[in-house]
C-alpha cells in the first residue's frame, strides 16, 4: 500500500481526483441504470416515456440496466478505497476532498429511480392513508382504493406503519404537495434522506472530534461509505434522517447540553421508534462519570419523561396517540437467511413442519425469545456500571466515559439487529456509524467495515430489481449475481490497488490515522 499523504502533495493530487471521478462515475452508472431497473409506480408518468419504454421493456435493455448498476455500485466502493489509500494522512487537507466527492457521489443519486427498495411506494399510501383520515397504525395500504397502483412491497400492504409521528407527517405533506403524482411525491422523502446524509456529515466528524479520533477520516468511513450513500439516498429509506437526528442528539449530550440531545433524539423517534434504544445511554452521558444510582435513575426517569412527553403532544396533535408502539414489531414479520435468529427459526420450523408438528409456532417461539434476549442485553448492558479506561482522577475522565458509554449503545443496537429475525442492508449503516464515532482502528476492524460494506452491497444488488412480468426475472438476478460478485472479487482480490484494503493492509493495527 502507498504511504500517507496529504491531499496538497502534488505528486497524489491528481489520483487523488481520479478517485473521486471515480466514484462520480459509479453513481452516474447507478442512476442510468436505475432507468432499467429501478422502481417506478404503475400509475406513473414517466412510465409511458419513449426512453423508460424501450429501457424497461427490452430484455437486452434491462441486462444492460442490471449490469451498469452492478458495476457502477462496485466503482463506487472501489473508489471509496483509494480515497482512503490516498488521503492516510488525515489532515484539514482532507476535507475539502470528502466534500467534493461526497457532493459528486451524491448528486447522481438524487436523480435516480429509488433502487433495490419500495418502501417509497409505501410512504405515498400510508400518506394518503393520513390524507384520507385512516389511522396507519391500524390500517395497511390495502385500505386504500387502486392501492396497488402504487407499486409498494407487499409487506405493506396489509401491515400497519412501524414509523412514528413526524414521519407520518412527512409523508402526509409530501402526498399533499404533490397533487396525486408519484414522481413529485418521491422529492421530499429524497430530501429528507439528503437532510439525514448532511447531518452525518455534520454530527459524525464532531463526535469522533470529541472522543479523540480523526474526523475527516471517520467522515470518510461512514458518510462516504457506498452502502450508506446507496442505501441512504438511492433507496430513499427514512433510517437516514432517524440516524442524522440520532448522531446530532448524541453530540449535543456529550457536549453537556442533555436537553437539546433529548429533542434530536426523541424527532429520532419521531421517524422510526427504534432510537428508543438511545435515551438511556443519553441519561448516562447526563449523569456523569461520577454519579450514583440515584442521580442515574432519577436523570434516566428525567430523558424518559421529556421524551416521551413531547411524543405524547404529537400524538395528541396528529389524534393518533402511542400507536406506533404497538406497530414496532411490524417488521419482524419477515426473516432472511443472514441473519442468525431468522435462519435458525424457519430451519428449525420447517423441520418441525416435516415432521408433522407446528412448524409456525416454533418459528415464533424462537423469534420471540430472541426478541426478548435483545431487550434484555439491552437493559443489562445500560445498567453495567460504565468504567472508562484509565485513571478517574485524570482530566479527560468526562471525554473517556462519554466515549465508553456511545460504545455501549452501539452495542445495544448490535444485540438488537444481531437477533432479529430480519437485517437489513441499510442496518449495517446504524451500527457503522455508532461504533465509527467511538473509534475503529486499522487493521481487522477496518477490514471487516470494508467486507461488510461490501456483502451489503451485493444484498442490496440482487433483492429487489423492478423487472416485468414477461422479462424472466430469475435471469436478471442471475445476471445481477454474476457480475455483482465478479466485480466484488475485482475489487476485493484481483485489483492491484484496491486488494490492500481487503487483504494485506499492511501497516495494519498503526492507529496513527485513527487519532487526531
Amino acid at each position: 500500500m502507498r504511504s500517507p499523504v496529504s491531499a496538497k502533495d502534488p505528486v497524489r493530487r491528481g489520483t487523488v481526483q481520479s478517485a473521486v471521478w471515480q466514484g462520480f462515475a459509479g453513481s452516474v452508472m447507478l442512476l442510468l441504470g436505475s432507468l432499467g431497473v429501478g422502481w417506478l409506480a404503475s400509475s406513473s408518468s414517466l412510465i409511458r416515456t419513449t426512453l423508460l419504454i424501450v429501457a424497461r421493456t427490452t430484455p437486452a435493455a434491462v441486462i444492460i440496466s442490471t449490469v451498469l448498476v452492478c458495476l457502477g455500485a462496485l466503482l463506487m466502493i472501489r473508489a471509496w478505497v483509494r480515497l482512503y489509500q490516498h488521503l492516510r494522512g488525515w489532515d484539514a487537507s482532507s476535507t475539502p476532498v470528502l466534500r467534493k466527492a461526497l457532493i459528486l457521489w451524491t448528486a447522481p443519486l438524487m436523480l435516480a429511480l429509488p433502487l433495490f427498495s419500495r418502501d417509497s411506494y409505501a410512504y405515498i399510501g400510508q400518506g394518503r392513508l393520513m390524507q384520507q383520515g385512516l389511522d396507519p397504525y391500524t390500517n395497511g395500504i390495502s385500505a386504500l382504493s387502486n392501492y396497488f397502483l402504487l407499486g409498494p412491497d407487499g409487506l405493506w400492504t396489509e401491515a400497519p406503519t412501524p414509523y412514528g409521528p413526524i414521519w407520518l407527517w412527512i409523508e402526509q405533506g409530501a402526498v399533499a404537495l404533490a397533487h396525486g403524482s408519484p414522481e413529485l411525491t418521491l422529492i421530499p422523502f429524497r430530501l429528507a434522506s439528503l437532510l439525514g446524509v448532511v447531518l452525518l456529515a455534520i454530527y459524525v466528524p464532531r463526535i469522533a472530534e470529541l472522543h479523540g479520533f480523526n474526523p475527516h477520516r471517520t467522515l470518510w468511513l461512514v458518510v462516504l461509505n457506498p452502502a450508506v450513500l446507496i442505501n441512504f439516498v438511492g433507496s430513499v429509506h427514512n433510517d437516514s434522517l432517524m440516524l442524522g437526528l440520532v448522531v446530532a442528539g448524541l453530540y449535543y449530550a456529550c457536549v453537556k447540553h442533555p436537553v437539546v440531545g433529548i429533542l434530536f433524539i426523541t424527532a429520532s423517534v419521531a421517524i422510526k421508534p427504534i432510537t428508543l434504544i438511545a435515551l438511556p445511554f443519553v441519561g448516562l452521558l447526563w449523569a456523569g462519570s461520577q454519579a450514583g444510582w440515584v442521580r442515574k435513575f432519577g436523570l434516566w426517569a428525567a430523558t424518559l419523561g421529556i421524551s416521551m412527553g413531547v411524543m405524547a403532544v404529537m400524538g395528541v396533535v396528529n389524534g393518533l396517540g402511542f400507536g406506533w408502539l404497538a406497530a414496532l414489531k411490524t417488521p419482524g414479520t419477515v426473516w432472511i437467511w443472514y441473519a442468525p435468529v431468522g435462519l435458525l427459526s424457519n430451519t428449525v420450523g420447517f423441520v418441525v413442519t416435516l415432521l408433522g408438528g407446528a412448524g409456525a409456532a416454533v418459528t415464533s417461539v424462537i423469534q420471540t425469545i430472541g426478541q426478548g434476549a435483545s431487550i434484555l442485553l439491552v437493559a443489562a448492558i445500560a445498567f453495567w456500571p460504565v468504567r472508562p479506561a484509565g485513571p478517574m482522577a485524570d482530566p479527560d475522565v468526562e471525554q473517556r466515559y462519554g466515549q465508553a458509554v456511545l460504545r455501549r449503545m452501539a452495542w445495544a443496537f448490535a444485540a438488537v439487529v444481531l437477533l432479529a429475525p430480519m437485517i437489513q442492508p441499510w442496518y449495517m449503516t446504524w451500527l457503522l456509524a455508532f461504533f465509527a464515532v467511538t473509534g475503529l482502528k486499522d487493521g481487522w476492524q477496518l477490514r471487516t467495515v470494508s467486507y461488510l460494506t461490501v456483502f451489503f452491497t451485493l444484498i442490496a444488488l440482487t433483492d429487489q430489481l423492478s423487472v416485468f412480468q414477461w422479462i424472466p426475472i430469475g435471469i436478471i438476478r442471475a445476471v445481477a449475481i454474476v457480475v455483482g460478485v465478479l466485480a466484488a472479487f475485482w475489487v476485493m482480490f484481483w485489483d492491484k490497488k484496491s486488494r490492500d484494503m481487503f487483504v494485506t493492509l499492511k501497516g495494519a493495527g498503526k492507529t496513527a490515522a485513527v487519532h487526531a
